[in-house]
């Protein structure tokens, strides 16, 4: 199952690699134009602007992609269910997995290009920054495991859910410093747990960042395997009725 997702995901389509590496460079190349020649500037407190936009989109895609992907999965493999030691969530939680290597891979392969283009991607301290990159892709796994049986359920919540992936990338901290945020409404970007992820991240990648107070990779920790548990209990709970649709 691990070898036919892999193959699906990235030889389906023949401009699949091409999307998964362009989509942030575009991103970035916008963001970088809106700073440079509108805005002014290119320089975050504590960190150049390049490498603290690649980091915060980076997480940002580990995320949403662990997120989103496992909604499709029991549809896709429901010819498979014909085999009884396979269950609804075998796909979902494979899903999980590929959609980490991929983004993992990538995010590896923007290090070593930025490094020989002389753009600082060498973290300060690394193991931080596995961790905070696992602690993102858990989030996402939580929320993708959830997500499998709701949307298998109520096929109008996979696009509910895809609709509010913009609006999540602008109130996450992701292409604008959340300490750009005035004070008195910092506390409520604190209840988005992906702030906590990425900002955490760029703590551990630049060792003279400054954030916002309140970074707290235990509530974090918190959502991931709460959201995580509840999916899994849902998967059972509903198995059957994932199995027949």
């Amino acid at each position: 199952m691990y070898l036919r997702e892999m193959i699906a995901r990235t030889m389906a389509d023949r401009m699949a690699w091409f999307w998964m590496i362009f989509e942030p460079i575009a991103t970035i190349a916008v963001m970088i134009f809106i700073r440079a020649y509108i805005r002014g500037g290119k320089n975050i407190t504590g960190a150049e602007f390049i490498p603290w936009m690649i980091v915060g989109l980076m997480g940002f895609y580990l995320f949403r992609e662990a997120m989103l992907r496992p909604m499709g999965a029991v549809e896709a493999n429901r010819g498979l269910f014909t085999y009884r030691q396979i269950l609804p969530i075998d796909p979902v939680l494979i899903r999980c997995f590929v959609e980490g290597m991929i983004r993992s891979f990538i995010f590896l392969l923007f290090v070593v290009v930025g490094s020989l283009l002389k753009i600082n991607l060498i973290p300060d301290h690394a193991f931080g920054v596995m961790m905070d990159w696992l602690s993102l892709w858990m989030l996402g796994v939580g929320l993708g495991v959830l997500l499998s049986v709701a949307s298998g359920l109520v096929p109008e919540v996979g696009r509910v859910v895809r609709i509010i992936t913009l609006p999540l990338l602008l109130i996450s901290g992701v292409i604008f410093p959340v300490t750009y945020v005035p004070a008195q409404y910092q506390q409520y970007l604190l209840w988005n747990p992906i702030v906590h992820g990425i900002e955490s991240m760029r703590l551990s990648f630049f060792d003279s960042y400054h954030s916002i107070p309140g970074i707290d990779m235990t509530y974090l920790w918190f959502w991931a395997l709460s959201t995580l548990t509840l999916g899994l209990v849902m998967h059972v709970r509903f198995a059957s009725r994932l199995k027949a649709r």
